[in-house]
C-alpha cells in the first residue's frame, strides 16, 4: 500500500504535540485516558491491517472512511447521542481500528468526545493527547511491519514542522471565538 497513512500519522505527531502545548490546561485527562485504554490495542490490528492492503486497497479504504466520516458524525450529532464514560470506552474499542487503518477517523474521535461532554478547547486539547497516543501506536505498527522509511520519515517531518505553528495560531482564534 501506498504511504499515505504512516506519512499523515508521524506528522500529525507534531500537530498534535503543538496542539498539546497550547491547550495543555485544558485536557480532559480521565477521558483521554479511557479512549486510548479502550483503543490502542484495536488501533495496532487496523494499522497492521492497513500494511497488508495493496495500493488500491488502501485507496479504497482510505477513501470510503473519508466520505463515510462526515454523514456518520452529522447522524450522531442529529441523534444526539450522549456517551458515559463506560459507553465512550466502548465506542472508542470501535473507533481503534479505524484510527488505526485510515485517515479522517479523527472527525469521529471529536464527535465521541463531544457526546462523552467536552466543549470547546477541550475537545482539541483532549483530541490532541488521544491523537498522540494513537499516533505513536501506529508509528511502532508501521514500523514493525516494515511500512516505514527514510522517505516516509523526510516527508513526515517536513509536513510537521510546516504545520507545528498553526496549534498557537489556532489558540489565539478560539480565545477570540464564542464557541
Amino acid at each position: 500500500a501506498e504511504p499515505v497513512v504512516p506519512i499523515l500519522s508521524l506528522s500529525a505527531l507534531f500537530t498534535n504535540s503543538s496542539r498539546v502545548a497550547a491547550f495543555w490546561p485544558l485536557i480532559d485527562r480521565r477521558r483521554a485516558l479511557i479512549v486510548l485504554v479502550a483503543a490502542v490495542p484495536t488501533c495496532a490490528l487496523g494499522a497492521w491491517g492497513y500494511t497488508m492492503l495493496t495500493g488500491k486497497g488502501a485507496a479504497l479504504v482510505i477513501g470510503g472512511m473519508l466520505m463515510a466520516s462526515v454523514p456518520l458524525r452529522r447522524l450522531m450529532r442529529r441523534r444526539g447521542l450522549s456517551l458515559s464514560n463506560r459507553g465512550l470506552g466502548v465506542a472508542s474499542f470501535g473507533w481503534g481500528p479505524l484510527a488505526g487503518g485510515t485517515v479522517g477517523a479523527g472527525i469521529i474521535l471529536l464527535s465521541l468526545l463531544m457526546a462523552a461532554g467536552l466543549e470547546g478547547a477541550a475537545v482539541v486539547a483532549t483530541d490532541a493527547v488521544v491523537s498522540i497516543g494513537i499516533g505513536l501506536t501506529k508509528f511502532a505498527t508501521f514500523g514493525i511491519a516494515g511500512a516505514i522509511d527514510v522517505r516516509v520519515i523526510a516527508i513526515a517531518l517536513l509536513i510537521g514542522c510546516v504545520a507545528f505553528p498553526g496549534a498557537f495560531v489556532a489558540k489565539a482564534l478560539t480565545a477570540r471565538l464564542p464557541l
